[in-house]
């Protein structure tokens, strides 16, 4: 048997030899802390208890809605930033423009848009 600080021991080392973003999984008290050293933490609700899903960024009531929350939830934020980076982009080319076009026919003598 490995004990909790091994297993917060091993996702830390995992973090700093890979710089890889990390995801542990754990269901009784004895994963706390292996949730808490990891990027993420999902916690499950299950027969040992609440410790797991209660220090937990994630709390699934069982495992099978793990898929779900990987694929689709992932999919969604992975979505939404692109989203957001986009309209970011958007945003300054909205708000460049105009004024280029002001320089461009004033034949950038500095004159003023607002």
């Amino acid at each position: 048997r490995v004990s909790p600080e091994q297993k917060g021991a091993v996702v830390r080392s995992v973090r700093a030899t890979c710089s890889a973003i990390t995801l542990a999984i754990g269901d009784g008290a004895n994963d706390c802390n292996m949730l808490q050293s990891a990027d993420v933490g999902v916690g499950l609700r299950g027969e040992e208890g609440m410790q797991a899903f209660n220090c937990s960024d994630y709390g699934l009531s069982q495992f099978r809605f793990l898929k779900t929350m990987m694929l689709v939830h992932g999919r969604w934020a992975y979505r939404r930033n692109a989203k957001l980076v986009l309209f970011m982009f958007y945003k300054n080319v909205v708000v460049v423009l105009p004024q280029f076009y002001l320089n461009a026919v004033s034949l950038f003598s500095g004159q003023r848009l607002y």
